[in-house]
């Protein structure tokens, strides 16, 4: 496709659905990691200039998988290893991955596919608390929608639970007594070998949790960010875009370039055309 081409069909309307999630003191977020917090230093009429104009300005402090953000394959290791073979504990010396680190994710412009399980298995409120997501589940959607993985896409797993990220006690959406629906191993291994750029979901950490286990044990990540060479992207805002009935998209998401990091906040757009 030409330049001219993509123009065009900016100026012909685009319907573009926002897949990040608000950043907020208080929200919902793993508790392994740094809280957000906002705080404004200077407010206005602290400092006035001479001609009567004032500015305010803003400091934010907050772990870089908290709130919509993706897993950089520095993020996870098994036995000591990384994604090249590399050993974790050397790779991190100095505060910082220099191979793996966020600043090494490119930014993606890519097919999308909303596997809207859910929908799929005939319950589009959402799964129960602690369901596994299983490649028979995933490939129902595929079906049901129309809309088959192909190799390079960005493969976003609709659980329902995003439904319960407002939720005014937040513990209700990060699920540890009941546990939380996601894709378990066998569900990543199907979108490691549909040869998958990067997978989503609406929940804190895209793969089951058992009720009562939090994160003891991540098997998908393991697949995904160590043996497979997926990119993981966490508490997606999916609710608006499955409710259109929207399967098929172009996707943008850009990350920060965080020099050594092992993710980074991003806000993921789902384009279609009017």
């Amino acid at each position: 496709m030409t330049t001219q081409a993509l123009l065009t069909a900016v100026e012909n309307g685009l319907t573009v659905h926002d897949l990040g999630r608000e950043l907020r003191v208080g929200m919902p977020q793993s508790p392994n990691h740094p809280a957000f917090w906002h705080a404004l230093p200077r407010r206005h009429g602290d400092m006035v200039r001479a001609d009567g104009g004032s500015a305010a300005n803003d400091m934010i402090t907050m772990g870089t998988h908290v709130g919509t953000h993706i897993d950089a394959f520095a993020h996870v290791s098994h036995n000591g290893r990384l994604v090249d073979g590399s050993d974790a504990f050397e790779a991190g010396r100095g505060g910082r991955f220099v191979e793996l680190g966020a600043h090494t994710i490119k930014p993606m412009v890519r097919r999308g596919v909303l596997l809207d399980v859910p929908a799929a298995l005939g319950i589009p409120v959402g799964c129960e608390a602690g369901y596994e997501i299983t490649p028979a589940d995933l490939e129902a959607a595929e079906k049901q929608q129309g809309a088959e993985v192909r190799a390079g896409d960005v493969v976003l797993v609709r659980s329902g639970w995003g439904r319960l990220f407002d939720d005014p006690d937040p513990s209700v959406y990060q699920g540890k007594s009941t546990g939380v629906p996601g894709v378990g191993e066998a569900g990543a291994t199907w979108l490691a070998d549909k040869r998958a750029h990067a997978v989503g979901a609406d929940t804190i950490a895209f793969e089951r949790l058992a009720p009562g286990a939090g994160h003891a044990s991540l098997p998908a990540h393991r697949v995904l960010l160590v043996e497979r060479g997926v990119y993981i992207i966490e508490a997606l805002n999916l609710e608006g875009v499955a409710a259109e009935g929207v399967h098929e998209f172009l996707f943008v998401l850009s990350p920060l370039p965080l020099f050594g990091a092992t993710g980074s906040p991003v806000r993921p757009l789902a384009v279609v055309g009017a």
